[in-house]
């Protein structure tokens, strides 16, 4: 374990994924404090730990004792994210957590793919 010390503010983070995801706790999102979390991953590794590391994300960001406001941003769809979503909704409306799903989609030269723009 690491030694404690002061929380990490950043603009960004990416959430690991595979097994890597397996990392990321409640601890984790005390100490990594930020503005937007993506998740990636859209593999079965991912969907097995999902749903533990969306919930420390609803522990981790209770214990940051201020107002400030998060964004989850899911690079896929998920059944474990959309049931989790539905249950967890009061508690992220406390906690300032919105999680974005996008519909947009870009096209550049021949590839569409789905996106969404965050602005800082």
């Amino acid at each position: 374990a690491a030694p404690l010390g002061p929380p990490i503010y950043v603009d960004l983070a990416y959430l690991p994924g595979s097994w890597s995801a397996r990392t990321v706790d409640e601890e984790f999102f005390r100490r990594v404090r930020s503005l937007c979390y993506v998740v990636s991953g859209d593999d079965h590794l991912k969907e097995g730990v999902l749903r533990s590391l969306l919930d420390a994300l609803l522990t981790g960001k209770h214990q940051w004792g201020t107002d400030t406001q998060v964004t989850l941003i899911p690079t896929f769809d998920s059944l474990v994210m959309h049931e989790w979503y539905q249950e967890t909704h009061d508690r992220q409306q406390e906690l300032g957590i919105t999680v974005l799903g996008s519909n947009s989609t870009v096209a550049m030269q021949d590839e569409t793919f789905p996106a969404c723009k965050v602005e800082f």
